[in-house]
């Protein structure tokens, strides 16, 4: 059973196939969720119980039955063709199974020749076919990564870095900086661990809006060389003394300096991050590296 993310109608349309990811939270500027409506839907239970009926087997397989069909008006011409050759042997039998023998061997020594030369030029077909098919994908799969790697190489010619400003939305972004290598967040008596170790990914932002707009740590992502996705970790942002780097409303012409947590397997080398005003915008990419 597959179910779809249904948000209700006073909630943001999502982007087409999107599902929340693990602990997500919707914003709470949308308002409740309507009583007795699901957030699940089962598309499928939907499908079965509007009573579409499947079609016949013959329906389904319209070649088959006409390969059969066909087969079925040949054997019956077959027959009736045999019939009337008998009758015409029975007439002129007087001399014919002496003169005919050795024609007859004759005959079949040339059916022979000519079923082997029909089986070998279809093998030779075959495997002409087989590899034609084997030398296109080949070349496929050669344009298909050459187009990967340079379009790679033209994003990252012309990613924005560190320093940089960038917008999504209603926020301005300018990363500051990265630190990675931290065991835990907080003071001596107050503090959280990593379960690898945190990546601190420092910024700015600022409203270019015309109404106030509220920045989510959670709302942020990170990824490394290999293109795995680390979430932020904002319940470790709560240690930190920046208070802003958790959730801040930011008033329009306004700017706020926060940090967003990463919590990454040790040795992590985290290369970009995806920044966004809110959990249904677009995003912009920012190189760390």
């Amino acid at each position: 059973m597959t179910l779809r993310f249904n948000p209700p109608p006073n909630w943001p349309a999502p982007p087409a196939g999107w599902t929340p990811p693990a602990g997500w939270q919707p914003d709470p500027s949308w308002g409740p969720v309507p009583e007795g409506w699901k957030l699940w839907v089962d598309d499928a239970a939907v499908a079965a119980a509007s009573g579409v009926k499947q079609a016949s087997w013959f329906a389904r397989h319209k070649v088959l039955t006409g390969v059969a069909a066909t087969a079925v008006v040949g054997i019956v011409a077959v027959g009736a063709s045999g019939g009337g050759d008998d009758a015409a042997d029975a007439a002129s039998q007087s001399g014919a199974v002496a003169s005919s023998t050795p024609s007859s061997g004759s005959s079949a020594d040339d059916a022979s020749a000519a079923a082997d030369a029909d089986d070998a030029g279809a093998a030779a077909k075959v495997a002409k076919e087989k590899a034609a098919k084997e030398s296109a994908a080949k070349d496929k799969a050669a344009k298909e990564k050459a187009a990967k790697e340079k379009a790679a190489k033209e994003k990252a010619a012309k990613t924005p870095g560190l320093k940089d400003k960038v917008r999504d939305g209603k926020f301005e972004f300018t990363v500051t900086g990265v630190d990675c290598g931290a065991k835990k967040i907080g003071d001596e008596y107050i503090n959280t661990k990593a379960q690898g170790e945190f990546c601190l990914v420092h910024m700015k932002v600022k409203n270019i809006g015309d109404e106030a707009q509220s920045f989510f740590a959670d709302n942020q992502t990170a990824y490394n060389a290999k293109g795995q996705e680390f979430s932020a970790d904002s319940g470790a942002a709560i240690y930190l003394a920046d208070a802003d780097s958790f959730m801040s409303e930011i008033n329009p012409g306004n700017s706020i300096k926060g940090t967003v947590v990463f919590d990454v397997p040790k040795g992590t080398d985290l290369t970009s991050i995806d920044l966004h005003d809110s959990f249904f915008s677009g995003g912009v990419t920012v190189a760390l590296r």
